[in-house]
């Protein structure tokens, strides 16, 4: 890597897509971008949903509630701002994916102590400190990362500026910066998996120990799909950032990426939705409240 030779610091990238130009191309595009605003669509659906409804103001809703064009360059401020913001989105994931663990330990748990415990204002210094803890450290691996000299084509194997594929052009010797980032990926990743399953290992006690089996579905139901999105989330960053730069492939990136970047959003209102009756009773109040606005004669059964 030593021996390429240097570019201008501000110099563009080149994003090389994540299909080849082949005569599949537009269509894979197509569907990318079908299946990209469903995501969008779906996870805006309940987000208005939350706000519209006084009912999930609680902290487990509120902690919720986050090439085909010509030229394929992107310039160096817009690389390290798109790094940053994806970076900042993900490291929010991981912090907001453990506190609502902790939500539905307390729920299951220590449900007399709940709206003492898990009060709007607890929720709203979660949502806080997961934005504020993943802003300042994403700031700062931006920072650094982008500190280094660029050799090369600067031609990025990726679809946007994601670490492993950044990491690649960069001149020298950076493995006390590599080390860093993987110790940061311990406490981001695997510290967070720890708090997740100490959070059920409990949970899971008190609920063998319940004697209702209606408690233990709705127990079950609810955590279900808090388990869902942990497991597909956590494991598509594993893989992504945890292997060793020998054993990453370009195309194993992508792959990675376009998991939890497109495919687990897209799931994300599905999973969340489709077994919790409180979003689906919500849905139908929301829906009552429209119809009887617009048709006072409307009575709801």
């Amino acid at each position: 890597m030593g021996q390429r030779n240097q570019t201008s610091s501000l110099a563009d990238f080149i994003l090389e897509g994540l299909f080849d130009d082949s005569p599949a191309h537009a269509f894979l595009f197509s569907l990318t971008m079908v299946v990209f605003l469903i995501a969008v669509s779906g996870n805006t659906l309940t987000i208005l949903l939350i706000c519209a409804d006084p009912r999930l103001h609680t902290p487990m809703y509120v902690l919720l509630t986050n090439y085909l064009s010509g030229t394929k360059s992107i310039s160096f401020v817009g690389c390290a701002t798109q790094y940053f913001l994806f970076l900042s989105l993900g490291c929010a994931e991981c912090i907001l994916l453990t506190f609502m663990s902790y939500d539905r330990y307390v729920a299951i748990c220590h449900p007399l102590r709940y709206a003492v415990l898990m009060n709007r204002k607890v929720g709203q210094m979660m949502a806080v400190m997961s934005w504020l803890g993943a802003s300042v450290n994403s700031l700062i691996h931006t920072v650094i990362l982008m500190h280094f000299p660029f050799c090369g084509h600067r031609n990025i194997h990726h679809f946007y500026c994601e670490f492993p594929a950044v990491v690649q052009l960069v001149c020298g010797d950076i493995t006390v910066y590599e080390i860093a980032v993987y110790i940061g990926d311990i406490v981001l990743l695997l510290l967070p998996i720890a708090l997740i399953s100490a959070s059920y290992v409990f949970i899971l006690h008190s609920v063998i120990r319940m004697h209702s089996a209606g408690g233990k579905r709705n127990a079950f139901a609810t955590c279900s799909s808090h388990l869902t999105v942990v497991s597909l989330w956590f494991g598509a960053c594993i893989f992504s950032y945890m292997r060793p730069r020998s054993q990453r492939t370009p195309l194993q990136d992508k792959v990675g990426s376009v998991f939890y970047t497109i495919i687990t959003p897209t799931l994300n209102p599905l999973i969340y939705t489709l077994r919790n009756k409180d979003i689906a009773k919500a849905l139908k109040r929301v829906l009552g409240r429209e119809m009887i606005t617009q048709n006072p004669k409307v009575r709801l059964p």
